[in-house]
């Protein structure tokens, strides 16, 4: 491990979080949605560049003309480059959440961390799903079973995260479809919560091994998964013409 990507100690997570919930730093993210955004910057067709993402957590590129967010950039370069190593190793990340409510067993919140997660891969410079479908030429036309694979298997290990956000309920009801109630309910969250961490690893792991082969650009323009349907809806797309689960 090189000196760039040693941990932050306990003391400099402490903080970090103490800078992030600076007055001067009004509109940053708190250190679990900071850590959640970085793993969707950090994997992607394309990692979402530092400055960018520094602005993203911090709020503001004005945040960075200040010593508190000064200070607070240092800390989270040195904790992504941390989070990156462990990512590259395969390892899942410990995820740094806070508890529902106060008392020593109370249990954690997820829906922050996966709510600053599904943003930045909003925020993607390119979306992750045109960018696996987005050469559907006739001599490519062999590579769509693969694609249509590859972004079946992104839903999947996205699913935890759609799940602990309360947007898989969402879309279910707004189809008229089944969701689980009660107990079988409360045992999905816990299957989504175990499951998450490695869920983080595999997506990143993923795009990673995209990244090394390569892809062939798209001229054309085409509606995002996460735009406004062109149909007129005022839903994204991806729940109105583009839902391919034929409802």
């Amino acid at each position: 491990m090189t000196p760039s990507a040693i941990p932050l100690t306990d003391a400099e997570l402490d903080r970090l979080e103490e800078l992030l919930d600076d007055p001067a730093l009004e509109e940053a993210l708190r250190l679990d949605e900071a850590q959640g955004y970085l793993c969707a910057a950090l994997a992607g067709p394309r990692p979402m560049p530092p400055e960018r993402w520094l602005s993203d957590i911090l709020g503001s590129d004005e945040a960075l003309e200040q010593p508190v967010g000064l200070e607070a950039a240092g800390l989270l370069r040195r904790f992504a480059d941390a989070l990156e190593a462990d990512l590259n190793a395969g390892e899942p990340p410990t995820l740094l959440l806070y508890p529902l409510e106060e008392g020593d067993d109370a249990p954690s919140d997820y829906q922050p961390w996966c709510e600053a997660y599904l943003a930045a891969v909003d925020s993607a410079e390119e979306d992750w799903f045109d960018f696996l479908g987005e050469d559907d030429s006739e001599e490519n036309a062999e590579n769509s079973e693969e694609e249509h694979e590859e972004i079946a298997y992104l839903d999947e290990r996205l699913f935890p995260l759609m799940v602990l956000t309360g947007e898989a309920e969402s879309a279910a009801r707004e189809h008229g479809e089944p969701w689980p109630e009660g107990e079988e309910r409360e045992q999905m969250l816990a299957d989504c919560e175990d499951d998450l961490p490695q869920a983080v690893a595999d997506i990143y792991n993923f795009w990673r091994a995209k990244r090394s082969i390569g892809t062939v650009r798209r001229d054309a323009p085409k509606v995002g998964r996460n735009d406004e349907c062109p149909c007129g809806s005022g839903k994204k797309y991806k729940f109105c013409c583009g839902d391919e689960s034929g409802d």
